[in-house]
């Protein structure tokens, strides 16, 4: 019951801090996993992996200032996203 609760709270915080580093970090790693997924199958598509790689670069400066500003937030959203393994 308390897991429900608790997902509710995250979702609700994501939706009202849509702004907030460790959003943003999220969503440019879903879309990062998608993008992936779409150059595996369609090798020459360049437009493509220059967005890729944008998104790349910004999510890592937003990862550099979560970690410049706090560095428990920082391991915290490498642990949940499952990146630097």
């Amino acid at each position: 019951m308390n897991k429900t609760l608790n997902k509710k709270k995250e979702s609700k915080e994501s939706t009202e801090n849509i702004g907030g580093s460790e959003s943003q970090i999220s969503f440019f790693s879903k879309r990062i996993k998608n993008l992936t997924e779409h150059l595996k199958s369609n090798k020459k598509d360049h437009n493509t992996r220059r967005g890729l790689m944008k998104l790349v670069g910004k999510r890592k400066k937003l990862l550099s200032y979560v970690k410049s500003k706090s560095n428990e937030r920082y391991e915290s959203i490498i642990k949940s996203l499952g990146l630097r393994r």
